[in-house]
């Protein structure tokens, strides 16, 4: 029986490392803050959404994310735009959209390299290992747009299914009852988290 203890230890220390280079090239490419970086890249998703759900998204507070908000507008990053109600929309500009590009393929590039010290069929176990992880992670966060942040959407759920998304799916399932799902439903390849 392998020691537990043990796997988790690695598990942590090879999580904060890819942790670090992921970061340092999102942030980098788009000279932004790790926060900043995540909200571009939500931005690209969801344009137009209000600052307050762009803060729960990226995990701020109301007012911080006003701050990071006022920093990316700054930069020419992201627009202001009249929203219902009340309500302030966020959008990304088009260098925002360049950004939120550039800093995806930025933090791909590092994760790319580490796994390619493996093979065809130690990727795959690899995957579905990071997606049964995911699924349970998903039980702690509770948020797929908090867990997913800076998920490259497009590299996911090629020929695939988001594990987040489809941990999501049955979770609301789950809660709403057999009635608002029917069985078999889920997303497939292409949905979002």
């Amino acid at each position: 029986m392998h020691d537990v203890d043990r796997t988790a230890n690695l598990l942590g220390a090879t999580a904060l490392a890819v942790t670090d280079m992921a970061l340092a090239g999102a942030t980098g490419a788009a000279g932004v803050s790790a926060s900043g970086a995540a909200a571009l890249v939500v931005l690209s998703a969801a344009p137009g959404i209000s600052v307050t759900e762009l803060g729960r998204r990226v995990g701020l507070s109301q007012p911080a994310a006003a701050r990071m908000v006022d920093a990316l507008e700054r930069r020419g990053l992201v627009e202001r735009r009249p929203g219902v109600g009340r309500l302030v929309a966020v959008a990304p500009t088009a260098a925002g959209e360049q950004a939120a590009r550039g800093l995806l393929a930025a933090r791909g590039r590092p994760l790319a390299d580490v796994v390619s010290v493996l093979d065809t069929d130690e990727r795959a176990v690899l995957a579905g290992l990071l997606a049964k992880l995911l699924r349970r992670l998903y039980g702690d966060v509770g948020d797929p747009d908090l867990l997913c942040r800076l998920c490259d959407r497009a590299a996911c759920v090629r020929d695939a299914t988001c594990p987040v998304g489809q941990a999501d799916r049955e979770a609301r399932a789950a809660t709403a009852g057999d009635d608002a799902a029917p069985r078999g439903a889920g997303g497939g390849a292409g949905a979002a988290p």
